[in-house]
């Protein structure tokens, strides 16, 4: 098994999939990367298991069919200090010995077995479920839930991103009790019902790689995985199993008090704020009276107190309400609009804050927050 290729290709390429390795495998074999090589093309794999990550390479210079398994850390670690220049791997399957041939030196390495390597999962053909996706309602929707998924050992199905395909509409959902995303997307047809949970892992994965793609990717899914292709990568995860609680339920649709304004204003204003917060509860108060917000908050334990106005508009009742300053920012920060409009019915209730306007069409954003006790 022989092959050149560019030293900064493949340590490109191995880097998109190396974040797929656990630090703590169960089985050794997974701290490698199985090469595989048929014709004139490399297929590289990573997995924990869980989720399976695959590169593809078309090569000039190969010959000898064959695959094998190279341990990762000491590969990426030697690639990293290589200036661009072709490598040669030559590579015998009989000892295992891979031999990297450079300009000025040669680097030794035993591999594994190929055989070894677990096999990567497949979706079942009588139940799968497909569909096109443009990367970027892809990216969107990863990007703009992901921070909302939860870390919750006794509910599992919170620990990921809940994927819903409808006749008209493509809907990405996150929570953790505290605050929910839903994405929507009015302009993507799957033409078909179905919905799946994807895990945070891949879902994380997904999103550092996206932004390299041009093309459609293609989703193809079951009740047990999920396959991502794009272009020069296939993505195949395990789903969470279980039934993703009734999201909509929870949004509360009457919502007579509504205030517009500057993200960036009150994104900076809760920023300043906050350091003054109990530091327990993170707790701000928003006060409401006319067409002036005032962000407020407090720690008793050391007599320390702030404030801040903001102008706005404002259609509504006067009104007190506090939430957690962490998940505000946060919510503020994962929105791209000049202005948002927190939508609210009475202190005990959610608020919902959603983009002012939308720059993309057909993309429906809402981002609801749990208040807390004043």
């Amino acid at each position: 098994m022989k092959f050149v290729v560019s030293s900064s290709d493949l340590l490109n390429h191995l880097q998109s999939i190396s974040r797929v390795i656990s630090s703590k495998n169960t089985l050794p074999i997974l701290d490698n990367f199985l090469f595989n090589l048929e014709a004139k093309v490399l297929e590289i794999t990573a997995s924990d298991l869980e989720s399976t990550f695959i590169t593809r390479m078309t090569l000039e210079n190969a010959s000898e069919p064959g695959s094998i398994a190279i341990p990762a850390k000491i590969l990426l670690d030697t690639l990293k200090e290589f200036p661009d220049q072709p490598l040669t791997f030559d590579i015998s399957l009989e000892n295992l010995s891979v031999t990297i041939i450079s300009a000025n030196g040669q680097f030794n390495i035993i591999g594994q077995n190929g055989i070894d390597f677990p096999q990567v999962p497949s979706v079942k053909s009588d139940k799968k479920t497909s569909l096109r996706v443009n990367y970027e309602v892809l990216l969107n929707g990863i990007s703009k839930t992901l921070f909302a998924t939860a870390d919750d050992e006794l509910r599992p199905v919170m620990n990921g991103v809940f994927i819903e395909l409808a006749e008209s509409s493509l809907t990405f959902v996150a929570s953790d009790a505290h605050k929910l995303v839903r994405y929507r997307r009015n302009d993507v047809k799957p033409g078909v019902e179905a919905s799946f949970i994807l895990p945070k892992k891949p879902a994380s994965l997904l999103k550092n790689i996206l932004p390299k793609e041009s093309n459609d990717i293609q989703i193809e899914f079951d009740d047990k995985n999920a396959v991502f292709t794009l272009t020069n990568f296939t993505l195949v995860s395990r789903l969470v199993e279980g039934n993703y609680p009734s999201y909509n339920s929870v949004i509360p649709m009457e919502n007579p008090n509504a205030l517009t304004i500057d993200r960036v204003e009150l994104y900076n204003a809760l920023r300043r704020v906050s350091v003054f917060a109990n530091q327990a509860s993170n707790l701000v108060k928003l006060s409401i009276v006319g067409n002036e917000l005032t962000v407020s908050a407090q720690d008793l334990d050391f007599s320390i107190s702030a404030y801040e106005r903001l102008s706005g508009q404002y259609e509504g009742d006067d009104l007190d309400i506090g939430f957690k300053s962490t998940f505000f920012v946060e919510i503020l920060s994962n929105l791209s609009s000049a202005d948002v409009i927190l939508q609210m019915s009475d202190p005990s209730r959610a608020g919902i804050v959603v983009p002012a306007q939308s720059d993309i069409e057909g993309e429906d954003v809402l981002m609801l927050l749990m208040p807390m006790m004043i």
